[in-house]
């Protein structure tokens, strides 16, 4: 049962990354990625690597996405 979820979460990871790859829009991709660092955080967590799991959530579903995406703002409206 272990390793079917594990596959499973492998499979899901793979296909949440493609779509990140795939998207254009900066702002869309950013939420994307967002989504793939939740999905690599559950992954993480199945494969019983719970240390990993919250730095992954932590920096890539949250703090990375984040300073990314302020960045574009800042770009995009100029400086204030």
């Amino acid at each position: 049962m272990e390793s079917v979820l594990q596959g499973i979460a492998l499979i899901v990871a793979a296909v949440v990354a493609t779509i990140v790859v795939l998207t254009r829009e900066p702002k869309r991709q950013i939420f994307c990625y967002m989504i793939y660092g939740l999905v690599l955080t559950l992954l993480f967590a199945v494969l019983q690597a719970p240390d990993v799991a919250l730095s992954e959530l932590a920096v890539g579903s949250v703090a990375i996405p984040f300073a990314i995406l302020a960045t574009l703002v800042r770009i995009e409206h100029g400086p204030k």
